[in-house]
């Protein structure tokens, strides 16, 4: 049963699943103290000019792990009257449907933007570019306009510069990913494709001879070019896989259908259903390969790994292809390489092991394996949720979550009450938890859910009509005069003050104002304070002089001033906040006034 409790282990962390593919974090609510915990805007979004021609200028967006550019916010202007600047043209982006700020399309990683010109003079003109972006975290930029020198051979060649090291810091590799890949890696060895690799090890390329040097270097031959060929395949779906915008293209119920169903057909196997198997057509041709390679050498030792990397493929070609699908979204060659390089290292790690040590370091066989096994079954049928959740209704998946649970509750013997180890007690008193889960994903679905993190939505409480109260004392002010002003009221009534920053655009404003500010157990902590919203809505060059006085990159944001006018900085909140933590920092607060 302790294969069970590994999958019960798993499941807990479903939802989460699609981080492995996924290279953006998760937006979560958690307060911040200041603006060092986000980048400066020029960081987070890094702007390049690529090519420029007469006909058509071609510039790079490079963002920020975990921000992302908005579709619609783009504007392309010149100050020359006879260039001629036309529409833009952009891939296809990523869809975010927000219950706040409605559906939009936004841009991670690298985006490339084509703009056409007509410059028949071809004259140098200022380019200004304007473009508004997030965090996942939750802190909004106001709109950031720049301006690019076109035609200036000087100021091209720095654009151009600005461009590769945009490209270095896109490649810059998140260690933390290859491990995971390594371990994936690890965990395809023990699967029932890949273990026949051992006898093809033991018996032709060691002969029957393990330990000492001389079989570790030959199982390095062996291993080294079993994840070269996957390190090759990685490093041209970094390269090609961003041109051709495969994130994009694959977004599609044509193409996302087919493919949930290749994962689920993939997880239907590695539960013993049915066997994949290569046709034995090819597999009669490979063996005779291995069979005539000559063991007992460096090269022959290659060969036979390099075919035995064919030999595996139907038993890790569905993993592999969401490996792929997340490494086509960096456009990083020399990072998908090294991802894959450490897969194949994963996979071919316990057979250095078994070459230098012998059998007697590797753990045998027995239902272990079966449980190695399943889990990959249900992680490949949360890959399949994952992409699915791009074409269902949100409700939909939410309750595909609640099936992906219950089916495992029920497999690690929830409902079954005959006698039991205590292991097996464990499992099913654990697999109840999941079965909750379950129900409570299948509730949140039918009123209109869909976040697999928090199943039940939440609806702001009314008892005592604390939303209503939550709308009342707000002054809203826009400009930099109307907000010294009530500084100064507040100072000379030696009233605290609460300075929310506040934008139209700023989903994760209205995030705030809903589920922190309409809380009834903050409402009434915020009556002795004067309430001050400022709307930067406009972001015009006043407001964004007072982002700079504040030292604040953008919304959302909340400063906390004592009776004699002075900012209690060391409460600051910059980016979202819940209302556990936003009721510790009003604790805060108090004592410091």
């Amino acid at each position: 049963m302790r294969r069970l409790l590994s999958l019960l282990i798993l499941l807990f962390a479903l939802p989460a699943t699609a981080g492995l593919f996924d290279s953006r974090p998760s937006s979560t609510l958690g307060g911040l103290n200041n603006s060092a915990d986000f980048l400066p805007v020029r960081e987070a979004f890094r702007l390049s000019l690529v090519e420029a021609t007469p006909e058509q200028v071609k510039l790079r967006f490079v963002s920020a792990e975990g921000y992302y550019l908005y579709r619609h916010r783009f504007q392309f202007k010149t100050n020359e009257a006879s260039v001629t600047i036309g529409e833009a043209k952009l891939p296809a982006g990523e869809r975010k449907t927000d219950d706040y700020f409605g559906e939009v399309e936004v841009f991670y990683g690298v985006l490339d933007v084509e703009l056409p010109v007509q410059n028949p003079n071809d004259l140098p003109f200022t380019l200004q570019v304007t473009y508004q972006g997030c965090a996942d975290k939750g802190l909004c930029y106001p709109p950031e306009t720049e301006s690019l020198e076109i035609g200036d051979t000087s100021a091209s060649n720095t654009a151009l510069v600005d461009s590769n090291s945009s490209t270095d810091h896109a490649a810059e590799l998140s260690w933390r990913s290859v491990a995971l890949f390594f371990l994936a890696g690890l965990g395809l060895t023990f699967t029932p494709c890949v273990l026949p690799m051992l006898p093809i090890l033991s018996g032709v390329v060691l002969r029957g001879q393990t330990g000492g040097a001389r079989s570790f270097l030959l199982s390095l031959a062996y291993v080294l070019p079993m994840a070269g060929g996957f390190a090759l395949l990685g490093a041209l779906m970094g390269v090609f896989g961003a041109e051709l915008n495969l994130q994009a293209r694959l977004q599609s119920p044509w193409i996302l259908v087919p493919f949930a169903l290749f994962f689920v057909a993939f997880a239907l196997a590695m539960f013993g259903l049915f066997e994949l198997r290569l046709p034995q057509l090819l597999t009669r041709r490979l063996d005779r390969l291995a069979g005539n390679a000559k063991g007992g050498s460096l090269i022959g030792a290659a060969l036979l790994g390099a075919v035995s990397s064919l030999l595996v493929s139907p038993c890790v070609s569905a993993p592999l292809a969401g490996a792929l699908l997340y490494i086509s979204a960096s456009g990083d060659a020399l990072g998908g390489g090294l991802k894959l390089f450490a897969l194949g290292l994963g996979m071919g790690a316990p057979l250095i092991l078994f070459a230098t040590g012998g059998g007697a370091l590797l753990p045998k066989s027995g239902p272990w394996m079966v449980s190695v096994r399943n889990t990959f079954g249900v992680l490949l049928l949360a890959v399949a949720v994952w992409m699915l959740e791009r074409v269902l209704p949100g409700p939909m998946s939410l309750a595909l979550w609640g099936l992906l649970a219950a089916g495992t509750a029920v497999f690690l013997g929830t409902l079954e009450f005959s006698a039991k180890t205590p292991w097996q007690k464990l499992a099913q008193l654990l697999g109840l938890a999941l079965l909750v889960y379950a129900l409570a994903a299948w509730v949140g679905a039918l009123q209109g859910g869909s976040d697999p993190l928090r199943p039940l939505p939440r609806t702001p409480s009314i008892v005592d009509g604390s939303v209503t109260r939550a709308t009342e004392g707000w002054h809203t002010v826009s400009t930099p005069a109307e907000l010294d002003f009530q500084l100064d009221a507040a100072r000379a009534a030696g009233q605290p003050l609460m300075l929310d920053w506040y934008a139209d655009w700023c989903i994760s404003c209205k995030v705030i104002e809903r589920e922190v500010f309409a809380d009834p157990q903050i409402v009434p902590r915020l009556a002795d304070y004067r309430l001050i919203r400022f709307d930067i809505t406009d972001s015009n060059p006043e407001q964004r002089a007072l982002l700079d006085r504040y030292k604040l990159f953008g919304p959302p944001a909340i400063l906390f001033f004592g009776r004699d006018g002075t900012e209690l900085a060391e409460v600051r909140v910059v980016g979202e906040i819940d209302a556990r933590q936003f009721a510790e920092r009003l604790n805060r607060a108090e004592t410091l006034l």
